[in-house]
């Protein structure tokens, strides 16, 4: 068989990594772990912690393997976790969640997306608005649906759509709404009147809003606010998020989504013969972790905004232009300055110049608009203090 069938085609393709001749390659976070393994350097690329969450998290799962809990969980998610995200709303958000009827847990928030995108597509004449640059598996599971993405791109500096440009990209055909906030990979927090727009266009064209909100606790200037808080949304929002993040847990891979029961029915329907469930003993300890102080929240945050002061600054010194995000993982800076005008050749180069990875922002773009990030690379702040001050330390001889 010369070429092997099926809709994985189109889904590498809507990754960005079918070539023309049909091979597939590598995604540019492979690539450049890869490298970082290859030649010793920082892996600044990957945005996963490097050291422990909460201890009392951590107990939780040791108990809850130690007393029987190993077998499948039930199919919405172990009862106590899905109260724990319903008191979780309701005391950050004031969101009223029904645990039993508006819940579902997932395997990470990327199979709460897929199943999500999976379930609402119904033609290949649905279109799903994303801003741009988005989370590369947006552009991938649009394309395993068989819908068509439509992208409305953020401006520099301080990554925020034009809003006469989301109106035009929102239509009768508009199936999803899909935003990220604060956002992958730049790093914002979008102001009232995005959240506004967006809940407004859906009403209007009909469309189901999904909010992708991981980072939701890594808000560094002022407390993270849902769509589904703004008025006439909640009925049209499902809301996802997960427990990685929070509590530097990525590989546990526990999320979720809440919203309208008919809405977490759907996505039930198809999610249930995806992973069908997971992470039986992570479940509670996750629920003990979402009852923590608010302490730990805004220390979690507070620490993680003092890294990328630290990366921030160090980048500054190398010569980057550096935009500084008001939440999440990542600091985006410009390498023109240094010859980076093309990113992704600058980002291959990096690991040899200064033994540090990073991510080019085109890897989160559609071909045709890569020119528009330019220059533009993503660094990685999760990581402990010792490790940044290396990475900076490295990063000096770029300057």
């Amino acid at each position: 068989m010369d070429v092997v069938p099926g809709a994985w085609r189109r889904t590498a393709a809507g990754a960005g990594l079918l070539s023309a001749d049909g091979e597939v390659a590598p995604t540019i976070f492979a690539e450049m772990s890869a490298a970082a393994v290859r030649t010793g350097a920082i892996n600044l690329g990957q945005g996963f912690p490097d050291e422990d969450g909460p201890a009392e998290v951590l107990e939780a799962a040791r108990a809850a393997i130690a007393n029987g809990a190993n077998q499948y969980p039930p199919g919405r998610g172990v009862p106590d976790l899905l109260l724990a995200i319903s008191e979780h709303q309701q005391r950050f958000y004031g969101l009223t969640v029904d645990p039993e009827r508006e819940v579902l847990v997932t395997a990470g928030a990327t199979e709460a997306l897929t199943a999500t995108l999976l379930a609402l597509i119904d033609s290949p004449d649905d279109e799903v608005v994303v801003f741009e640059p988005y989370y590369d598996s947006y552009a991938a599971v649009v394309a395993l649906a068989g819908a068509r993405l439509r992208t409305v791109p953020l401006q520099r500096a301080d990554f925020q759509p034009d809003l006469d440009a989301l109106a035009a990209a929102v239509n009768d055909r508009t199936r999803i709404i899909l935003v990220n906030d604060p956002h992958n990979p730049t790093g914002a927090v979008f102001g009232p009147e995005v959240r506004t727009g967006v809940v407004r266009l859906a009403e209007r064209h009909d469309a189901v809003i999904v909010t992708d909100e991981v980072y939701e606790h890594l808000s560094f200037d002022a407390p993270h606010v849902p769509i589904a808080t703004l008025p006439g949304a909640a009925e049209r929002t499902l809301t996802i998020s997960s427990a990685g993040k929070t509590f530097s847990t990525t590989g546990w891979k526990v999320g979720w989504v809440h919203g309208p029961a008919d809405l977490i029915t759907a996505v039930l329907t198809v999610k249930q013969f995806l992973t069908y469930v997971n992470g039986s003993a992570f479940q509670p300890a996750i629920a003990v972790g979402l009852r923590l102080p608010d302490a730990f929240f805004a220390d979690a945050a507070t620490a993680l905004r003092a890294k990328h002061e630290l990366l921030g600054a160090a980048l500054r010194q190398a010569g980057f232009t550096v935009h500084p995000p008001q939440g999440g993982y990542f600091t985006v800076a410009d390498a023109t300055a240094l010859g980076g005008a093309d990113a992704a050749s600058f980002c291959r180069e990096l690991p040899g110049r200064a033994g540090v990875v990073a991510i080019p922002i085109s890897a989160f773009v559609a071909a045709e608009n890569r020119d528009r990030y330019a220059g533009l690379v993503r660094f990685a702040a999760c990581k402990r203090v010792e490790v940044l001050e290396e990475a900076a330390r490295r990063l000096a001889a770029l300057g």
